[in-house]
């Protein structure tokens, strides 16, 4: 049995909790959506998914992306829901396997996953912890996976304060409140305004910045929905793209998680991505701008 799960804050705290009630030694398989969807991923009979797509090996799945609801019921969990941690906490809560101190981590990862903030916290996520530490984790050709095991195993012992003082902690958070700073700049320079969609092209880039994912919602505010797209590796072969609703200004209609599902990706209703083949990309993004555009509620 493994817990199989994605590299971001709720893929970690599912792994925390999963770890918690089912066993401390339990290892982790960090992949992405996209390994299930393109079958590379090697699950395996006894597998527990978590805030990933459905597999046919999984022994339980628990996942909350609109996408990825199931037209029939599943070993598990599937709920429409802020975060895929919340329903597991729910499901083993509901068990005896899970007590009440991870209360605030769950609330935590239900109002980040979900996106749920306000201007201040997008502005200075330095101000608020456990944002702060979400912003830490990163997956850039999964060089990170000792760090991720590592917030695992101080989420299952220790308090948010003691883990803001863990040396590697500190570092990464240093890191992140400068390059939220730089990216501000690269935000502004490679954003085009198309309409009402702000469109962020970082493919003119050796290397891609990272930063703060909501503050292009506070630079345009005007927009109603962010497009942001880059190359998935140095050999360019694909493209990788990132849409959300602005957090700020409710009036995208577009179902996202269903528009890129037929994109071989998928997502939320208000947030979501896709890898794409470089050499038909564009012609795929701009089919997705369009939508966008036409800004028409889906079935």
């Amino acid at each position: 049995m493994r817990i199989v799960t994605r590299p971001d804050f709720d893929g970690i705290v599912c792994a925390t909790l999963l770890r918690e009630a089912l066993g401390p030694s339990l290892p982790i398989y960090w992949i992405e959506p996209s390994d299930i969807q393109s079958r590379r991923a090697d699950i395996r009979e006894g597998d527990i998914l978590a805030n990933l797509p459905w597999h046919d090996h999984a022994h339980l799945w628990f996942d909350h992306h609109i996408s990825n609801e199931p037209e029939t019921e599943r070993p598990g969990t599937f709920e429409i829901a802020p975060s895929a941690a919340g329903i597991i906490y729910r499901y083993y809560k509901a068990r005896n396997l899970l007590g009440s101190r991870f209360d605030e981590l769950v609330a935590q990862t239900d109002m980040i996953d979900s996106a749920d903030l306000t201007r201040e916290q997008v502005i200075a996520p330095e101000d608020y912890p456990y944002l702060l530490l979400s912003m830490t984790i990163k997956n850039i050709e999964f060089q990170d996976i000792p760090y991720w095991e590592h917030l695992v195993d101080m989420f299952g012992k220790l308090d948010i304060n003691t883990i803001l003082k863990d040396p590697e902690v500190v570092s990464r958070c240093r890191e992140v409140v400068e390059e939220n700073k730089a990216y501000r700049y690269y935000l502004e320079t490679y954003t085009t305004m198309i309409e009402r969609i702000s469109v962020t092209d970082f493919r003119s880039l050796e290397d891609v910045p990272s930063g703060n994912r909501f503050l292009t919602y506070s630079l345009f505010a005007n927009s109603i929905a962010s497009v942001k797209i880059r190359y998935a590796g140095s050999d360019k072969k694909q493209v990788v793209i990132s849409i959300g609703h602005s957090i700020f200004n409710p009036e995208c209609r577009v179902n996202v998680g269903a528009m890129l599902a037929c994109y071989g990706g998928g997502g939320h209703f208000g947030a979501g991505g896709c890898t794409l083949d470089a050499r038909d990309a564009q012609e795929k993004i701009d089919e997705i701008l369009d939508i966008l555009k036409a800004n028409q509620a889906q079935d």
